[in-house]
């Protein structure tokens, strides 16, 4: 009994079925396939793909013989008259493209296709569809009979839009993230820290200090998941790949420790955590970077997805870095100032250290280079004055610029002897300078001090600068009675 029989229980079925049922005739199709075949056409995917509108002409030769009540209902046809009259309205758009799978599945032989596409209804609603189409016994020939099974999955893909839309926004975030973002997976590391503590430990600092190598085996159990494109601009990396295998270039040298103190963190249940450290970019620069830590919400048991963002604060950390170097230096010499000086003067004291010979210089005639040939002239002397002394000492030793002309040298641990070795040291120094710089002549007056048994250091320094008084008396006498001489010789001139 047909599906089509007046009255048939097959008909009062398929007009009652809960999905929507069409009943279809596709001879004019069958019968434009076998043109096309006798024109020589053996591939229809391609022969539809050059010509979009071979589609539409097979779509229009399909004719709707019957539908259920289902059908009229989900796409809101008076009866089938209406629905068919606005057919146009109901196929169109996406439904083309799937179309073409459906002709290219009939012009195979096989009787039975399936796809997913979009109807609308006749108010212009989307409808998402998950369409079967069954050519009926008997009539695989001519396809006069094809059965279309229409189930409304519009629920369902809108549900998967949305997530798909959530995914690609999240994704979006983390891509465009303007800090360097990593996705890391910490599980191998949470299994080795469950370990040791199922060993009894309780301690891990402890622990640590004893087996410094856990740190090492925990570092190189980090798993690196997926990073963002900032992490590739920051770290100078042309692609992921290359920065996943280059690893060991950018956490290195003062790694170790911070990433200690991260386990230490984890190990007594601090899951967020942010730190200052140092990486390095793949062409070998030093970044500064705030790294904050957090293990994502439902990964607490097992630490399989943590997140770690980190923010490049190079430029600030400079910035520190040069402000804490104004704090202890004078900026024309480069050595230090007068308040890294009194520091230090009193942290020698509170050591005790023995001896601590001082020196004291004052540049001579810079007041006259000043007057005389300009300020620039001065100061050129001032900063050669900072390159002869800060050459002539190494550390555990200083050198500041006390004053506008006066200079101090604090050297522990340096007795007599070594405190006049290290003015002769000046000394050659100032003469090869003056050798590489024409014009004003460089010249320091020095006096130096040794500190005696229980000697307070004010007092070393009082000595060392009444010394240089000495030293700076007996040049400016030495230069007159020079001028004098060269006056009574037959010298033309006032004084300079």
């Amino acid at each position: 009994m047909s599906l089509d029989a007046p009255g048939s229980d097959d008909a009062g079925m398929f007009d009652l079925a809960p999905v929507s049922l069409w009943l279809e005739d596709f001879s004019g199709v069958s019968r434009q396939f076998d043109e096309w075949r006798a024109v020589g056409v053996t591939d229809l995917a391609a022969h539809l793909q050059a010509d979009p509108a071979r589609i539409r002409a097979c779509s229009e030769a399909i004719r709707v013989l019957k539908v259920n009540a289902r059908t009229l209902a989900l796409f809101e046809a008076a009866d089938l008259a209406d629905l068919v009259a606005n057919i146009g309205r109901v196929f169109r758009d996406e439904m083309l493209d799937r179309h073409a799978e459906e002709l290219t599945a009939l012009w195979e032989g096989r009787t039975m296709f399936f796809s997913h596409s979009v109807n609308y209804s006749l108010s212009g609603r989307r409808i998402d569809i998950q369409m079967t189409g069954r050519v009926l016994p008997g009539h695989e020939q001519n396809l006069d009979r094809v059965l279309i099974a229409i189930e409304d999955v519009s629920e369902r893909e809108a549900a998967r839009r949305e997530q798909m839309a959530s995914e690609n926004y999240a994704r979006g975030l983390f891509e465009h993230s303007p800090v360097s973002l990593w996705v890391e997976d910490f599980s191998a590391i949470k299994l080795l820290l469950d370990e040791i503590r199922d060993q009894g430990i309780e301690d891990l600092r402890v622990f640590t200090d004893v087996h410094p190598e856990f740190v090492e085996r925990c570092m190189h159990e980090i798993r690196v998941l997926d990073v963002n494109r900032q992490t590739l601009e920051l770290f100078q990396a042309p692609d992921k790949l290359t920065l996943l295998h280059r690893l060991g270039e950018v956490f290195r040298d003062n790694m170790h420790g911070p990433f200690r103190e991260q386990l230490i963190d984890l190990w007594n249940g601090k899951l967020f955590q942010q730190r200052e450290v140092v990486n390095y970019a793949l062409g070998g620069n030093e970044l500064h970077v705030l790294m904050q830590f957090s293990v994502l919400p439902g990964h607490e048991q097992d630490w399989s997805l943590v997140q770690v963002a980190l923010t490049d604060i190079t430029a600030r950390k400079k910035a520190e870095s040069y402000l804490e170097y104004l704090g202890k230096h004078d900026v024309l010499t480069k050595l230090f100032n007068r308040s890294y000086y009194v520091d230090e003067l009193n942290r020698l004291e509170r050591k005790h250290i023995q001896p601590v010979t001082v020196i004291v210089a004052d540049l001579n005639g810079l007041k006259a280079a000043n007057d005389q040939l300009g300020h620039g002239v001065g100061d050129a002397l001032l900063r050669r004055a900072g390159e002869v002394l800060g050459k002539a000492i190494e550390k555990p030793s200083c050198a500041a610029r006390i004053g506008g002309d006066e200079f101090a040298l604090l050297l522990p641990a340096v007795d007599v002897a070594g405190g006049e070795a290290v003015m002769e040291e000046i000394q050659r120094l100032v003469d090869l300078n003056n050798q590489f710089y024409p014009g004003a002549v460089l010249s320091l007056s020095m006096g130096a001090a040794t500190s005696a048994a229980e000697e307070r250091l004010e007092d070393v320094v009082r000595r060392a600068d009444l010394a240089m008084y000495r030293a700076k008396r007996d040049y400016y006498a030495g230069v007159t009675s020079d001028r004098r001489h060269r006056l009574g010789a037959g010298e033309v001139g006032g004084a300079k």
